[in-house]
């Protein structure tokens, strides 16, 4: 098949673009700058790579017309902490406008879990995304939705990681009794590589997730029993949502703004609907700690 591939230098895009040419598919790879996108001389030779600004009108440019499925992987909340779902919106907008005007027959985006009406702001722009997309005139929707991605290099997981490595004691705001079900970054390439051209997803949405129904408190201690250490944490009542933030931005590698953004949405539960999505694709099922034990398998490995 022939996929558009957009946020190929992120942090799914990247591993999942290594998928599409293990498959044999022929991947058009939309990134901002090409420099940032660091492929082998192999896969150089196999992707055809386009410099696209999404917040801006793709009229022009030049760009494939005939391709069979897009990739969505874009999303702006480390940009600010103000006007990220506008920016998140306008590239969805100018997005949905290209395909359009292409043979494009099915868009796979990754968007975020919700159960609420009343949901963070993050979580209402990832919505917000989905349902731009699924206007295309043409191309059906397949949106996949997800909580916590558990590996290594993702935000949530590597503020997990600091907090258990920096902190013995953690005096810790009372949303981390929120409970949520993480899903090993494994899973969620299987699930994207295995819903491409799959007919019975297209219109569908789908909560992706492992088996594991955790508190981002036990996320935490079995975190910290994989790695050997004794944690103790506390959890307090009175502190605030901006507290919180400076709380995660002061003693983890995260920027302030996109700890602002994780915050408001860790106060929301995020446990996955029931679907039938795993008759048709096939997933490890990693359980939260193996997921854990894979991401620093992966780190040791460099």
């Amino acid at each position: 098949m022939k996929v558009v591939l957009t946020g190929a230098n992120g942090y799914i895009g990247r591993r999942l673009l290594d998928l599409l040419i293990r498959d044999g598919h022929e991947v058009y790879c939309f990134v901002r700058s090409r420099h940032r996108l660091m492929l082998t001389r192999k896969l150089e030779e196999a992707v055809h790579v386009h410099e696209v600004d999404l917040l801006e009108p793709m009229t022009g440019l030049d760009l494939p017309d005939e391709f069979d499925a897009a990739y969505y992987l874009v999303h702006s909340m480390t940009s600010s902490t103000n006007d990220f779902s506008d920016l998140e919106a306008r590239a969805a907008h100018h997005f949905i406008e290209y395909i359009d005007s292409t043979t494009c027959g099915q868009i796979i985006y990754l968007g975020g879990m919700y159960n609420a009406e009343d949901l963070s702001e993050h979580l209402q722009s990832r919505r917000n995304v989905e349902e731009i997309l699924s206007s295309a005139r043409r191309a059906k929707l397949t949106a996949l939705r997800a909580g916590i991605i558990v590996g290594s290099g993702s935000a949530s997981f590597e503020i997990i990681r600091d907090l258990v490595e920096k902190l013995p004691v953690m005096i810790a705001p009372r949303w981390l009794n929120t409970r949520c079900q993480p899903i090993a970054i494994r899973d969620v390439l299987s699930y994207l590589n295995g819903v491409l051209g799959l007919r019975a997803a297209y219109g569908q949405n789908y909560d992706i997730a492992g088996p594991d129904i955790l508190t981002y408190r036990e996320m935490l201690l079995e975190c910290a029993e994989v790695r050997g250490m004794r944690r103790m944490i506390v959890t307090v009542p009175v502190m605030t949502p901006r507290l919180s933030s400076y709380w995660l931005y002061f003693v983890t590698r995260t920027s302030y703004k996109t700890a602002v953004n994780l915050v408001d949405s860790m106060k929301v539960e995020v446990v996955a609907r029931e679907n039938d999505l795993d008759k048709c694709v096939q997933t490890d099922g990693l359980s939260y700690k193996e997921a854990v034990q894979l991401a620093f398998q992966r780190i040791k490995q460099n």
